[in-house]
């Protein structure tokens, strides 16, 4: 669906992509990650055929972005990361007059939209104007419609960014429909647990380039440990407990509210801690997450 070899994106002497090569199957979901800046709306913008690569190859559906840009948009589904709706329109409106856009008939749109505003659970608002919707339903109506051409490929740039807990499950589950269906997924996400459960392949982007690839159970085996021990001190006493601890874990990372080990078996690291004299506050184990192979690999220095 998507193959890069080399691919950069330069902005003046901004390089945002740095010579990555992505490969994306028919049918899976497939995630870029990253920190700002990383470089992934920029590659995205790139697949969605909108801002010309700078150097490298590019196929998306088979088919160069700089020479047959019209063809695949028109095979393509995108979901912005901001909602991007006509306001003044109803949600019916909002699907047929963006299904028009593709050429297709009145009567095709009008059942279009009937089928997609069911797919959305907003059937009871078709006559609503999107003013008076939700931010989830507003949500659910911009993936509805990015859907009105049945694409072959569906472009999500964080598509649950703000969302309450039960409005962004309620799109997982909209998604994994679509996934189930045979609709090829490329999500970008600050979630790591919606990549962990959206996403079948996935990359973790840094400074333009990529830092890591594979699913994420690979990538929790490859740049973790089975488990983690979180331990909290009193303020000022992280730094005294971290030696204390040392040869305990295979990796020991002091934070200003607490100590992370990372072991492959947690309840008895946290019982060593204890043979040692070591009294926290409170204590956790817990499975590694996609969240920890993350930072380990970015870092978790804020950047702008």
């Amino acid at each position: 669906m998507v193959q890069a070899k080399a691919l950069v994106k330069r902005f003046g002497d901004f390089e945002a992509v740095r010579g990555i090569d992505v490969e994306v199957r028919p049918g899976e979901a497939f995630g870029f990650l990253g920190p700002n800046g990383a470089g992934k709306s920029s590659t995205m913008r790139m697949i969605a055929s909108v801002s010309p690569r700078t150097d490298g190859d590019l196929r998306v559906l088979g088919m160069d972005p700089d020479v047959e840009g019209p063809r695949i948009r028109a095979r393509l589904g995108v979901v912005p990361q901001q909602d991007n709706l006509d306001t003044e329109l109803t949600v019916r409106q909002n699907l047929q007059i963006y299904g028009r856009y593709f050429g297709l008939s009145r009567a095709h749109v009008r059942s279009k939209a009937e089928e997609l505003m069911e797919f959305a659970q907003l059937t009871d608002r078709a006559n609503a104007e999107v003013d008076s919707l939700s931010g989830g339903m507003k949500r659910r109506l911009t993936i509805a419609r990015s859907l009105v051409n049945d694409p072959e490929l569906l472009l999500l740039d964080e598509p649950t960014t703000g969302l309450d807990p039960q409005a962004r499950h309620l799109l997982w589950d909209r998604l994994f429909r679509l996934k189930a269906g045979g609709t090829t997924l490329i999500i970008t996400t600050h979630y790591m647990d919606e990549a962990e459960q959206l996403c079948d392949r996935l990359v973790v982007m840094d400074n333009g380039r990529i830092a890591a690839e594979g699913s994420p159970a690979d990538l929790i085996s490859r740049y973790s440990t089975r488990e983690v021990v979180e331990l909290r001190f009193p303020n000022g006493e992280q730094e005294s407990a971290a030696k204390q601890i040392e040869g305990l874990a295979e990796r020991v990372e002091v934070l200003p509210d607490r100590v992370l080990l990372y072991t492959m078996t947690g309840e008895a690291t946290l019982e060593q801690a204890h043979a040692r004299g070591l009294r926290p506050l409170s204590s956790l184990v817990r499975r590694s997450s996609l969240e920890d192979v993350f930072l380990r690999l970015t870092g978790r220095t804020l950047v702008d």
